[in-house]
């Protein structure tokens, strides 16, 4: 039973000042390479915000659904991590920023593996692990995933799939480059096709902040109460959306930002502030690097206005939580 709990202090009007401020921001441009995102329309615009314990905060279009794309990668990441422990997922993928684009047909010269699990290479690596019996299983324990840290249940659109695949060629390219190394098994185009449903999945801002809000108290869903992922696995997530969320802008944001985090092409992006709540901002039009143009900025003026950098002396969002909760120390 979901307890989440839409909350009223002086935050909700932080955010709905930030909506107002950002909503007129029109740089970037929607993501075409994928012919059904070249629908979104680009005055969308969300922002919510979850905090550990079940607070909901919600500003513009927090319920329009979209697509999840490269959001779904840090998630399936853990699931691989449950399925096969760190050791055997380090064999098939590192854990080193890189400067490439999230899509290049690249690996790295040294070990044959993908960089890391948020590039596209990395993506298809850790989807591959996913166990089950046959597609459909493993299709169903990925949507399962999903739904637990969502805290209901999740589905994929089909016009989104069937575009991803139409248009799938270089991942394709990707995934033949890594069978040829033993870094994929030899089912390429169950495992793409498992990869295109997952990014697929429709999401609104609200299901990405919850999902941060999971990883921020500790694996556990604040809504339900449900276990999304084993707690020992938590801290890896983090540290890779961390150091490699946000494409090729991962150390800037690392360095301006400091939260973990991770973007996608269908415009949302999900960060999470360890112990205190997740934050989801939906914005389709993208730049040059493939992130939020709006999200990145909320996000910013976010985190410099709170204080929200995990390397910030007190860091753990004080001063946020004053504002989501006035006179939590009793003043």
């Amino acid at each position: 039973m979901s307890k989440m709990k839409s909350a009223a202090a002086p935050f909700r009007a932080t955010l709905q000042e930030l909506h107002r401020k950002y909503a007129t921001v029109a740089d970037g441009r929607v993501a075409t390479y994928i012919p059904e995102l070249a629908t979104a329309d680009p005055a969308g615009f969300g922002i919510s915000v979850v905090t550990a314990d079940g607070l909901r905060f919600d500003v513009g279009d927090a319920e329009r659904l979209f697509s999840i794309q490269s959001v779904s990668k840090p998630f399936v990441f853990g699931l691989a991590l449950e399925d096969h422990g760190r050791e055997r997922v380090l064999a098939k993928v590192g854990v080193e920023p890189t400067g490439e684009a999230f899509n290049a047909i690249v690996l790295d010269e040294a070990t044959n593996r993908p960089f890391n699990p948020m590039v596209n290479a990395g993506a298809i690596a850790t989807t591959d692990l996913i166990r089950g019996e046959d597609h459909a299983d493993r299709f169903k324990r990925l949507l399962a995933m999903l739904g637990r840290y969502v805290g209901r249940e999740v589905f994929v659109d089909s016009a989104t799939f069937l575009s991803e695949r139409a248009t799938g060629h270089r991942n394709r390219a990707i995934a033949h480059l890594m069978l040829n190394f033993g870094m994929i098994e030899d089912r390429v185009d169950e495992t793409l096709e498992l990869y295109f449903q997952q990014c697929s999945a429709l999401v609104d801002c609200r299901d990405l902040a919850v999902m941060g809000a999971t990883l921020a108290n500790g694996g556990v869903n604040p809504l339900t109460g449900e276990r999304a992922i084993e707690a020992r696995y938590v801290k890896d997530v983090l540290s890779i959306m961390l150091s490699c969320g946000i494409y090729d802008f991962a150390g800037e944001w690392a360095f301006r930002i400091g939260i973990p985090a991770k973007s996608g092409v269908g415009g949302g992006i999900v960060a999470v502030i360890p112990g205190v709540a997740g934050i989801g901002v939906y914005s389709p039009p993208l730049d040059e690097r493939g992130n939020s143009v709006r999200g990145v900025l909320v996000c910013k003026e976010l985190s410099e206005r709170f204080g929200l950098h995990i390397l910030e002396a007190g860091h753990a969002g004080p001063a946020l939580l004053d504002e989501i909760r006035p006179g939590r120390r009793g003043g």
